[in-house]
């Protein structure tokens, strides 16, 4: 049905790109929405669909900046405090075009185990991170320990069993596409 060797391609192909190494070039509104669209074609036990998405682009970035930067402050003790992680935090999503924070709304009735709740948006963000490689567009899967705090819950209004599973950075890189390598299979499947 499909070309196998063109998908086997992106599979083998798809790079985490940091912020540091995007371009000013803008993302266009529609080739979101066609990430957004196929992050929402993962699997998902019961068709319960629990990925939810807060897009980040314009005045929006500098808003998550300074929240990331004040809760950092906030929730981390001052003996564990890092410069380093903090500039990282505060910085990272005014160097990319678009941050997508990627949660899980929890279903009322709580049928399905919340791990395969979980499961389902993370394979949501494979299917993300998938689409930005066939755009030659940089994704940055991103779970600093403080999105899985109440403050995050309240700065992206979920609801009290919903989370937050990662922030997803999107831009133009200004790199030449990265190169990686697998182990072998034997190394990693039993027969």
């Amino acid at each position: 049905r499909f070309n196998l060797s063109e998908i086997n391609e992106l599979f083998r192909s798809r790079r985490t790109i940091y912020p540091e190494q995007f371009t000013e070039r803008k993302v266009h509104r529609e080739q979101i929405e066609v990430i957004l669209n196929n992050a929402q074609w993962a699997p998902t036990h019961g068709n319960t669909q629990p990925w939810r998405f807060k897009v980040f682009t314009e005045g929006g970035l500098q808003k998550l900046s300074e929240f990331l930067g004040n809760a950092y402050m906030k929730l981390t003790p001052t003996e564990s405090q890092n410069d380093m992680k903090l500039a990282k935090l505060v910085s990272r999503p005014l160097k990319s075009s678009v941050v997508i924070a990627v949660c899980m709304e929890r279903q009322p009735e709580e049928k399905i185990l919340e791990i395969e709740e979980v499961e389902a948006v993370a394979c949501a963000i494979q299917n993300m991170h998938l689409s930005c490689t066939s755009y030659g567009l940089g994704g940055f899967w991103s779970t600093p320990k403080l999105i899985y705090t109440q403050e995050m819950n309240e700065f992206l209004s979920l609801n009290e069993k919903d989370k937050c599973l990662g922030l997803f950075y999107i831009g133009y890189p200004a790199i030449e596409w990265p190169s990686a390598h697998r182990k072998p299979l034997e190394y990693t499947t039993e027969w």
